[in-house]
């Protein structure tokens, strides 16, 4: 007989311990974007009061495993009623001139240095930022698990995925606004279709893949071909519904 998996939502048990060894204002950090093919990397950090008595923390999840409509409104909560909240975002092309995990903590970084207070701990879903003097934890799952964390994953994740819906007005075709620059198979075929757009990681495997296959084709058809040249392709039925 297999055993039932217990389900744990976040809570303020990491949070507790550091307020007991002296720790004051704890800022919890996560960022979302670093798996996608397009767009920027987004990071937040959220500074929780404490005690935590507000009911709506109760809701709250890794933002991934929410709605959208949850995480809206848990995202407006959040920046009416938590001490601190601060948001880094790192564009796809520097992602492509220093690489996704360098970006990451960028991004990470740039969340605590627009925080309006400084805080005494961070405590960060995964990784550490080692050039951050702020003493810190990294934590396993911590959106899972972390009451701060997740808030951050929530205002983190709000945010890129209003700034892909604008991409997708700027950039029509590629349907940002629905799988938000993640790697979807309706998004390869429009990137396949339309090469790639001027948001997209061109070092990222599935794009580079398809630069060197359309520079492959143009180079044994006689045609020159640069990356930054497919930037300007674009497709003949463009107006023709996406299915």
């Amino acid at each position: 007989m297999k055993k039932k998996a217990l389900s744990r939502f976040p809570n303020s048990d990491h949070e507790n311990e550091l307020k007991s060894q002296g720790y004051e204002l704890i800022a919890g950090i996560d960022e979302v974007g670093r798996g996608a093919l397009a767009g920027p990397v987004v990071a937040s950090a959220v500074i929780l009061p404490h005690p935590a008595n507000l009911a709506w923390l109760g809701l709250v999840r890794d933002s991934k495993e929410l709605t959208s409509r949850k995480r809206e409104s848990l995202f407006d909560l959040i920046n009416n009623e938590a001490v601190a909240v601060g948001i880094g975002i790192v564009p796809s092309q520097v992602i492509d001139s220093i690489n996704i995990l360098k970006a990451t903590k960028l991004a990470m970084m740039q969340a605590v240095e627009k925080l309006p207070k400084q805080p005494h701990f961070l405590i960060i879903d995964r990784v550490t930022l080692s050039q951050c003097p702020i003493p810190q934890r990294g934590i396993t799952r911590g959106d899972k698990l972390c009451l701060s964390i997740a808030c951050a994953s929530i205002i983190a994740k709000v945010t890129r995925d209003r700034m892909m819906e604008e991409f997708d007005q700027i950039y029509p075709g590629y349907g940002f606004a629905q799988h938000k620059g993640y790697g979807t198979g309706i998004h390869i075929s429009c990137l396949q279709k339309l090469g790639p757009s001027p948001i997209h990681r061109l070092y990222f495997a599935p794009v580079r893949n398809l630069i060197a296959s359309q520079s492959s084709g143009s180079l044994a058809s006689g045609q020159p071909v640069s990356p930054t040249s497919l930037f300007n392709l674009t497709c003949v039925d463009t107006d023709e519904p996406m299915h």
